[in-house]
């Protein structure tokens, strides 16, 4: 098990560069994390949902993503509440103090989908949630120390060196457990090292000394590396950018979720990609895209209350472009309604209504993994590849020019669900507004397949350039990480890992 001494440490990277490790080595393997809370999610093979750095950590392993790889999910939708989901469905919306009691009954859950994993593959790689040193947290914990205890599980953990204060975080979050979880942390890796190793040498040996516990490697900052986040967003662009690019924005709602979607085009060479703040409505623009959100009517409120109404008016005035995707398209269109209080108790209120839709919540999630094309001679008919996580129903109330998406179920899910392929899974989604400057789609991914990407861009001004493929700098990163750590970890580590 792979535990941080913060958030943000590099756990998620360094359980996938390790199951990358041990999948080079012929040995099953499967990652595993007790309980996640992150708004980026992915929809599994079993028609579930998971965090999605658990999915990419999957496909270090060759896997399909599943269930039981991450059987708690809490998404946020507030600062003290939670969608709580097991074992990829949604339970029940919860408040901290309640989800707090509620983690006895988790954890039979999460034991469950550990020992159908045990069952199946010869390792099993673990990623802790946030510190083992939480001391307010310790009681019933599912995600550290509680789990390890549980199963029987060694600890390694790891602190971010690039923060400062690396050997503080290490002495201070082992001196803070109970003498036997100290004893089942085996050593330490210390993560992200710009410099010569030799300066850190002196330090290192005082870590050991002050421990007993052996630092099992350093590894370095990798710069340009790029793989999903798994919840917090990066600003940064890859590589160099054409100086006649296209310029999109994307606000940070408070309750953003799944801005993955953007990763493909913070690496296009030809895309200046801006991630601006709600209150941030003086800027330029080619397109505009609003993105998903766990709380559509409270991100809406707060929208409107920045002024996002007039700022999205004028943008299409001047012939701007506009995307609305998940929680943003149904923010386009007409009234959002959410009579079970879902997401919040704000009850209903009328979006910015740009396309002709309204939209009810309801308690099913739709939780879809889809292909298919885009509709219409000026797509292409381009190939496009994805999911869907959403409660919102949305239909028109008005003309529109017509389909964004021909969609079609993939086969793999609906066997999953059904126990057979649905003939019938053909669909129609998203719309393009009459005017030919707006976009809706529940798809996530919309971007990902370099067809679509290049589609979509050329209709929103760009053409002409070959859009990125995100599943294979995926891969060629994957194998980057695991080559770094087989270079920067102990050898008797990595053979341990090894070892069938």
């Amino acid at each position: 098990m792979v535990q941080g001494c913060t958030s943000d440490a590099g756990k998620s990277v360094i359980v996938a560069g390790l199951c990358r490790v041990v999948t080079r080595s012929g040995i099953s393997v499967a990652p595993f994390k007790p309980q996640n809370m992150a708004l980026n999610s992915a929809v599994t093979i079993d028609g579930g949902e998971i965090g999605r750095a658990q999915a990419v950590q999957a496909q270090a392993c060759n896997l399909q993503p599943h269930t039981d790889m991450n059987p708690i999910l809490l998404k946020p939708s507030s600062d003290t509440g939670a969608q709580v989901i097991v074992h990829g469905k949604a339970i029940s919306a919860m408040q901290a103090t309640e989800y707090h009691d509620y983690k006895k009954v988790a954890m039979q859950a999460v034991v469950d989908s550990h020992t159908r994993l045990s069952s199946r593959y010869q390792k099993i790689i673990v990623e802790g949630a946030g510190s083992p040193a939480e001391i307010n947290l310790r009681n019933n914990d599912i995600a550290n120390m509680g789990f390890a205890e549980k199963v029987d599980c060694p600890v390694i953990i790891i602190a971010d060196i690039d923060r400062g204060g690396v050997f503080a975080h290490l002495v201070g979050t082992l001196e803070l457990l109970e003498p036997s979880e100290q004893e089942r942390v085996e050593g330490f890796i210390i993560n992200r090292f710009r410099g010569d190793n030799k300066l850190l040498e002196s330090g290192l040996d005082w870590l050991e000394k002050r421990t007993g516990k052996p630092v099992i490697g350093v590894v370095p900052y990798l710069t340009d590396f790029f793989l999903d986040a798994e919840d917090a967003i990066s600003t940064a662009q890859r590589g160099e950018k054409n100086a006649q690019r296209l310029k999109v924005v994307v606000p940070v709602l408070p309750r953003i979720s799944n801005h993955t979607d953007f990763d493909a085009l913070r690496m296009h060479p030809m895309v200046d990609l801006k991630f601006v703040s709600v209150d941030q409505t003086d800027f330029e623009a080619d397109l505009i895209i609003l993105p998903g959100s766990k709380n559509v009517l409270g991100d809406l409120a707060r929208l409107k209350q920045a002024g996002w109404r007039s700022r999205l008016n004028q943008h299409l005035r001047y012939g701007g472009k506009v995307i609305g995707i998940c929680g943003g398209y149904q923010m386009l269109g007409g009234e959002i309604s959410d009579p079970d209080a879902i997401e919040t108790a704000l009850g209903s209120d009328n979006g910015f209504g740009l396309l002709n839709t309204k939209t009810i919540l309801y308690p099913e999630k739709q939780l879809k993994r889809v292909k298919g094309t885009l509709v219409g001679d000026k797509f292409a008919s381009a190939a496009i590849d994805g999911y869907e996580i959403h409660c919102g129903i949305t239909t028109e109330t008005g003309a529109h020019q017509g389909p964004l998406l021909e969609l079609e179920l993939e086969l793999e899910l609906d066997s999953a669900r059904h126990g057979s392929p649905d003939s019938n899974s053909s669909r129609l989604d998203g719309l393009i507004s009459e005017d030919d400057q707006i976009i809706g789609t529940y798809l996530h991914g919309l971007f990902d397949k370099p067809s679509a990407a290049n589609a979509i861009l050329a209709w929103a001004g760009l053409e002409n350039f070959e859009a990125v493929n995100l599943d294979n700098i995926r891969e060629q990163q994957l194998e980057r990480l695991a080559d770094a750590l087989e270079e920067s970890l102990s050898p008797s580590f990595i053979n341990l890992l090894k070892q069938a």
